[in-house]
């Protein structure tokens, strides 16, 4: 059996603890929503995010309804909420014996703990438990998962983002292509960049799970867009633009 599925599957025994904090800590913190938060502050409570503009709980609604400085407050917070959540899981993993002595195999395991603490930040920020579940995209929080877990896939996302941004002014253009190109870049980075230059010391099942986790996060941001894709495909989706 691939070394990281059998270290992972054996670790549901006495590392059961690692699989339940990871997810949870990182829930409860993904559900922390600063876009809700800052408007509330920003408005001295009289507003709710969720009641403005596309009702979307986002940095992009809040640059478009509220101003600049909160949308960079928000970003910047959603950002940090994810990172800490994406080491906080890295760090619990990590303390799992590895099947293999050497430290790729130790990083693998860690990063596993990576994925799975971004995949339920992304879900607490989507369904936060403390604004009855309703919040934002995800898309900013993905963006500090990759960013935390491999600058490689970050860049070729980030770079994709700013081309079509560019391009078209429209900020969900660029995310939802980044959405979908996260599991092919994945699996670039970690097979062709990893796994053939470093042969079998990269794990296959590394390689399977990481592009998987991509993949999840990658159709759940994009299936959150589905009101903007439907407004794109009438030509209805508004250009950027922010308050003064």
């Amino acid at each position: 059996m691939d070394p990281i599925i059998s270290t992972l599957s054996q670790s549901f025994g006495n590392y059961w603890w690692c699989w339940l904090l990871a997810p949870v800590i990182a829930y409860l913190l993904g559900s922390i929503n600063p876009a809700i938060l800052v408007t509330k502050i920003a408005t001295k409570g009289r507003q709710d995010i969720r009641k403005m503009g596309s009702g979307n709980a986002g940095f992009t609604n809040v640059l478009r309804s509220v101003g600049k400085v909160p949308a960079i407050i928000t970003i910047v917070c959603d950002a940090l909420k994810c990172v800490i959540a994406v080491i906080i899981g890295g760090l619990l993993f990590s303390m799992i014996p590895s099947s293999g002595d050497s430290a790729v195999h130790k990083e693998m395991i860690a990063n596993c703990g990576k994925y799975l603490a971004g995949i339920f930040c992304i879900l607490g920020h989507s369904f936060p438990l403390y604004f009855h579940f309703k919040g934002g995209k995800g898309v900013v929080s993905a963006a500090a998962l990759m960013l935390t877990e491999d600058w490689r896939v970050f860049l070729l996302v980030l770079g994709t983002f700013l081309v079509l941004f560019l391009l078209t002014k429209i900020i969900s253009v660029g995310s939802i292509a980044g959405a979908v190109l996260y599991g092919p870049y994945t699996f670039i980075a970690t097979f062709f960049f990893d796994r053939i230059p470093y042969g079998n010391e990269l794990s296959i099942g590394y390689v399977v799970l990481s592009t998987c986790a991509a993949l999840i996060i990658g159709v759940f941001v994009t299936v959150k867009h589905k009101e903007n894709i439907q407004r794109l495909l009438r030509g209805e989706e508004k250009k950027i633009t922010a308050k003064k």
